[in-house]
């Protein structure tokens, strides 16, 4: 049998899907792409036995229906170089011997049976789906995954929660020192439900989001996650085990509050953070009304950064100690123009939010100070 294919698209389908595929595999044939031929689609997935992600593809052309698999390395390599053009695969269905010709060239290699490649279980649901733009789900999943934690001895801190409520729909990561919160509260359920979405297929989702439009439809139980966009669809194991209450850590009356524009504070952190001990990264935050002055200095190398940037502050003078690094990557993973800094003192959790949410969506990121020592 035969089919034609538009090279660019097949080529930029296998790249999203590689992310998936893991070379250490101890099941070789997760090592492969599955192709499934039927109604001139062809539907290829990738997986690791944790993640199913799948995409389709409208063929120029066909002339059957079949189920192989080729090496997901070699499928990629194959035709990453090859222009914008129709691939046509000739396949030999006894043998699983594949030609695909273009107009410069021709190559083969050979498939394999796809009979032992495992495939995702349709979702039983137990909850109702959540249908949420594209891009405000892609905005979420940064802002949380900057916050995610690393310690395998509490493995449902390194995960995004999907808190789901009658009240709206938080989606949270934290790892005690800092936290990312954005909540949805056009986003409703009758009753509390939610699920901890892994690090691993929140990233390759949020990656693949970037070129998708639309809503993405996420349905869930108590084990799996299933994602579908307009040109994807992954299934995910998730991790079992109860989020903290992150709710309870989030200062509401913190009285100290600074605003200021986002840009020129990560361009001054970035140019102090020069000078700061690379182990501990402290810079420090001598607040006053209109004036921010930010310092940091290294004992050990005898050097030392200030630099002041215009802010408006509410409470006559405050200083606070930050780690450099960590408040820089907070404020990246941000994109509002104009920031609020909500302080108590050097021993309590800060806030920063935005001075101006987008419409139903409210952005909360918390950190935890460092103590000053002069």
């Amino acid at each position: 049998m035969k089919f034609t294919v538009n090279s660019a698209l097949l080529s930029q389908r296998l790249q999203t899907l590689g992310h998936v595929v893991n070379p250490k595999n101890t099941i070789p044939i997760l090592g492969n792409f599955f192709y499934k031929l039927a109604n001139n689609v062809l539907t290829v997935t990738a997986s690791d036995n944790e993640i199913y992600l799948s995409t389709e593809i409208e063929l120029v052309s066909s002339d059957g229906e079949l189920e192989f698999t080729i090496n997901a390395k070699t499928a990629q390599d194959s035709i990453r170089e090859i222009p914008d053009q129709p691939l046509e695969f000739i396949i030999d269905e006894n043998t699983l011997e594949i030609t695909v010709n273009y107009q410069n060239g021709t190559f083969s290699l050979m498939g394999e049976s796809a009979d032992q490649y495992p495939l995702s279980k349709d979702i039983t649901e137990e909850q109702p789906p959540i249908v949420i733009e594209n891009v405000t789900l892609q905005r979420c999943i940064t802002r949380a995954l900057f916050a995610t934690s690393t310690d395998s001895l509490r493995p449902v801190m390194n995960g995004v929660f999907f808190d789901y409520k009658p009240e709206g729909l938080n989606i949270v990561a934290s790892d005690g020192r800092k936290l990312a919160c954005t909540k949805l509260s056009n986003l409703k359920s009758n009753e509390v439900c939610g699920f901890i979405l892994p690090p691993k297929p929140a990233s390759i989702f949020k990656g693949l989001l970037q070129k998708e439009e639309g809503d993405t439809v996420i349905k869930f139980n108590a084990k799996n996650a299933m994602f579908q966009c307009q040109h994807y669809t992954m299934t995910c194991l998730l991790i079992v085990g109860r989020f903290p209450k992150y709710e309870t850590v989030i200062p509401q009356d913190n009285p100290h509050i600074m605003s200021v524009n986002r840009q020129a504070l990560i361009s001054a952190l970035r140019r102090i953070l020069v000078f700061s001990n690379a182990a501990t990264p402290l810079v420090k935050f001598r607040i006053e009304p209109g004036r921010l002055e930010i310092s940091t200095r290294d004992t050990d190398y005898r050097r030392s950064g200030t630099e002041s940037i215009i802010c408006d502050f509410n409470n006559g003078y405050l200083e606070m100690g930050f780690r450099g690094t960590l408040l820089s990557d907070m404020l990246s993973n941000m994109d509002n123009d104009e920031l609020l800094f909500k302080m108590a003192d050097p021993s309590r959790a800060s806030i920063v939010v935005p001075a101006n949410n987008n419409e139903g969506e409210e952005v909360v990121m918390l950190v935890m100070p460092m103590m000053i020592n002069d």
